[in-house]
């Protein structure tokens, strides 16, 4: 058995359509799809015979009809089906359903470990973020960063206790009481309502619950074709060709919010990150896989830069280039319609990203953005008082007076679009992608050149 893990090497993968088109030139198709981080404040569209499918809590294997599919503990789980503004467990499987999608409800499984997202943490979201005024996280205030918080404070709920009535009260009204101490009128909340909802809920979700390490190590034992999704995004697959099995990915479209390794809670630009790992840690460890099995890891990186939210972006750009690279790549979010902030790639960033991941090849996706400027930059270096930093700093006051040092590219001005092997890509692109791999010392496996699924070169 072999894993191969696909991971998001910057802030946000917005372009899911190439990790998808990725997967299918990898994992001609999957028995398990398993998800092992996040909540549902990101998501993406998959696109599969002129139907547009929504994913944000749900795995997107639930899209092949002969996959099963399995929400790892490393999630958060929001269940309310009465929030009309925000998708759940229960009104995301309704809704795919409604769409045609055969036997979903039969095709999921919910780890026990799981934690819950209540209410009360959607509810404490955005009073927290209030509490913070400029110094905002940029939260999507759908409950994720509290969730993630009681998790770790030992007071959160997990899926299990929903099933004993008198000791999920108990820790609902102790969290309702601790909060409520600290926001006083602000929280406008009836505990007495969320526990009759869960009430409600109890019997059915009682039928997707099982163990995860038991689930896993059978899955793994078995050689099962697995397909892993990190924070909203493919992260990886154990692959094994068989026939007859379908492609998991259709096509794709509207780039998601997809976290990566900066949005990581240890390693990322904290403290404007994610409340989970997004690294490869958070894989293994949100779905007990056997790290020994992993066979390559492949980082999925933009030709440029993006972020959401605030935090630092020393290669954004505000200006003319900043509009034009969010225009023309299409830089705002499915689950959120936020635009996200755009500069030049960042290989400071990059090879920093790939300490911590230690990918074996890249993915560089959206080439074509790039096709129409005169003068590309990318980032080289970060100094402080002169001397160049060895690493992306932890320390924000280093990091927001560090001066960037560019180097530039002339444009190659001319479509790669319709380029279909890497001696195709004009010389001027090839000596880009050229560079970028000998500055972060890994080969450029993939290169996404636009939206449609045959714009993807494979280099040998």
């Amino acid at each position: 058995m072999t894993i191969t893990v696909i991971l998001g090497a910057q802030w946000v993968l917005t372009d899911m359509l190439q990790k998808g088109k990725l997967t299918d030139i990898l994992a001609p198709g999957a028995h398990l799809c398993a998800r092992a981080a996040g909540g549902h404040n990101a998501g993406h569209s998959i696109v599969a015979n002129g139907v547009s499918y929504s994913f944000h809590l749900l795995p997107s294997g639930l899209i092949n009809p002969k996959c099963m599919n399995f929400i790892g503990s490393g999630v958060v789980f929001y269940v309310n089906t009465d929030r009309a503004s925000s998708p759940s467990f229960f009104r995301e499987l309704q809704d795919l359903e409604e769409k045609g999608l055969p036997n979903v409800r039969e095709r999921i499984l919910v780890s026990d470990r799981c934690h819950i997202v209540l209410d009360l943490h959607v509810l404490v979201d955005g009073l927290e973020e209030n509490e913070l005024g400029k110094r905002q996280i940029g939260s999507t205030r759908r409950g994720i960063g509290p969730t993630y918080s009681c998790k770790h404070a030992r007071s959160g709920i997990r899926l299990s206790e929903i099933f004993n009535a008198e000791l999920f009260e108990f820790k609902l009204r102790a969290l309702e009481r601790g909060y409520r101490k600290r926001y006083g009128e602000l929280l406008e909340y009836d505990v007495q309502e969320e526990l009759d909802r869960f009430k409600s809920y109890r019997t059915e979700l009682k039928k997707y619950a099982v163990d995860q390490v038991s689930f896993m190590r059978s899955a793994q034992k078995d050689n099962l074709n697995i397909l892993v999704e990190g924070a909203n995004a493919c992260a990886g697959f154990i692959p094994r060709k068989e026939k007859g099995y379908e492609t998991l990915w259709a096509r794709l479209r509207n780039p998601p919010e997809v976290q990566a390794l900066m949005l990581d809670i240890d390693m990322g630009s904290f403290p404007f990150v994610t409340s989970s790992s997004t690294s490869i840690a958070g894989i293994i460890g949100g779905l007990s896989l056997n790290p020994r099995s992993i066979s390559e890891s492949i980082g999925v990186v933009k030709a440029y830069t993006t972020r959401v939210g605030a935090g630092a972006f020393k290669t954004e750009d505000t200006a003319e280039i900043g509009a034009k690279l969010q225009d023309i790549g299409r830089e705002w979010g499915t689950s959120t319609g936020r635009k996200r902030r755009c500069g030049w790639l960042d290989l400071v960033v990059l090879k920093y990203s790939c300490s911590i991941n230690y990918y074996d090849s890249l993915n560089l996706t959206k080439l074509d953005v790039l096709d129409t400027f005169d003068t590309i930059k990318v980032a080289v270096a970060y100094l402080s008082e002169g001397a160049e930093l060895d690493s992306y700093p932890a320390d924000l006051d280093v990091l927001d007076r560090a001066e960037v040092v560019y180097k530039e590219f002339p444009g190659w001005q001319e479509s790669t679009t319709n380029c279909k092997t890497y001696s195709e890509l004009p010389q001027k692109a090839r000596d880009y992608i050229e560079y970028i791999e000998n500055f972060v010392g890994i080969k450029v496996k993939w290169i996404g050149t636009g939206p449609d699924r045959e714009a993807m070169i494979m280099r040998a």
